[in-house]
């Protein structure tokens, strides 16, 4: 199983970039994506079932991010649009091999390496 994540760099603040993941190797029940901020602890910014009618946000991203798969090539997407400095953070793809509602961050069994995220005020 192989999850490439990419797409990070360096954004004003009001800006907008797209962060993508291919997952490769299995299918899976679900996947996400995940943000790590300087000094702070690993936190959930959306998730959503293998299908995409299920979709999770953390309320500080709801209305800005976006999560999406395409069903192709099966890439991950998060839209982040009106990107403020406090998005600034490693941005880590996951998958699951089960989904259920309320999904937790313990639950993801595959992880991508991360692509760094940088908002400037």
């Amino acid at each position: 199983v192989q999850l490439q994540a990419s797409g990070g760099g360096l954004v004003e603040a009001g800006g907008s970039l797209r962060l993508s993941c291919v997952a490769s190797g299995r299918t899976f029940g679900g996947v996400g994506w995940f943000r790590r901020a300087p000094g702070k602890e690993r936190e959930f910014v959306a998730v959503m079932n293998w299908r995409g009618g299920r979709k999770t946000y953390t309320d500080s991203v709801k209305g800005r991010f976006t999560i999406s798969r395409d069903n192709v090539d099966n890439t991950i997407y998060l839209q982040m649009n009106s990107l403020k400095p406090e998005d600034a953070a490693v941005y880590y793809c996951a998958a699951a091999v089960e989904w259920y509602s309320g999904i937790k961050e313990r639950d993801f069994d595959f992880w991508g390496q991360g692509t760094l995220v940088t908002v400037s005020s």
